[in-house]
């Protein structure tokens, strides 16, 4: 597969490196001084809180050309806008795997209906310089696979393709007939925990304030609640009908834990605010 990462944050730095050492023709795009680190150093790689760093030469890009067999998307919500003319410029299909809340109509109106593809990666670390420190893999992140579908739900067989293809490299995928629904119940559940975490001033300083988390519960139960179609997965509906004596413990424990704290969640910056405020507003339109 001739693939280009569109975004080397994160999460798309870590599944560029997989998908070349899985064989894969990968190109990672970056940009200022991200690209500059990549250029020095070649990307480097840790678990957790590791002195092991790894170093991989993943080819960088800082401007794409040519047709490829995939483009996956892994920037934030308040950037996609940007980057959807330079999409357009290239050829190949378009698999966005990020937070979002607003449907394919947008992202089809700039590339062309049969071009996108939807997902949400569920993998998580922090950028420590210009190391990659990834979460170790956990009994909580193998339960929830990486979802990705069609627009408008059809099995087809080029999904089917990038699936097999993800989970050869490691990155587990699952096809999610029902992935607008996906999307927007995470962001119903996302966009309060991100912004009661930031408020407090990381994920451990918002689990030692009980009445906090019992707040953030009440408005995702208020978003699930608006949602215009069930939940996706049902198992979402448990913060909607189990009592706050049971689900506040249960949130304030996950908030003290490693997989919090090697998430976005632990991001003050202004760029995971304005994420979460576009989610907001797509959540509100929808």
């Amino acid at each position: 597969m001739k693939l280009l990462v569109y975004g080397a944050g994160v999460v798309g730095t870590q599944f560029a490196v997989r998908m070349h050492e899985a064989g894969h023709d990968v190109s990672l795009l970056a940009r200022g001084e991200r690209l500059a680190a990549l250029r020095r150093h070649g990307v480097r790689l840790a678990e957790g809180e590791s002195p092991v760093v790894r170093q991989v030469p993943v080819p960088v890009v800082e401007t794409p050309a040519g047709d490829y067999d995939l483009i996956t998307v892994f920037v934030r919500a308040h950037q996609v806008a940007a980057i959807l003319e330079p999409l357009a410029t290239l050829h190949g299909d378009v698999l966005f795997l990020l937070n979002w809340a607003a449907g394919a109509a947008p992202l089809a109106a700039a590339l062309g209906r049969d071009r996108v593809l939807l997902g949400f990666a569920t993998g998580g670390g922090t950028m420590a310089g210009d190391v990659v420190r990834y979460r170790a893999p956990s009994l909580l992140t193998r339960a929830y696979p990486v979802p990705i579908g069609e627009p408008d739900g059809r099995a087809t067989p080029r999904l089917d393709r990038i699936a097999r293809a993800f989970r050869t490299a490691g990155f587990p995928a699952r096809l999610e007939p029902r992935i607008n629904a996906r999307l927007r119940t995470h962001a119903a559940f996302a966009v309060p925990l991100g912004q009661a975490a930031h408020a407090a001033g990381g994920p451990a300083a918002l689990a030692a304030d009980p009445a906090a988390v019992r707040d953030m519960l009440h408005h995702m139960r208020r978003n699930l609640a608006a949602l215009p179609a069930p939940p996706v997965p049902r198992a979402f509906d448990a913060l909607r009908t189990l009592p706050d004596g049971l689900l506040v413990p249960v949130l304030r424990r996950f908030l003290r834990g490693t997989t919090a704290a090697h998430s976005g969640l632990a991001d003050s910056s202004l760029t995971a605010t304005a994420e979460y405020e576009v989610l907001a507003e797509q959540l509100r339109a929808r």
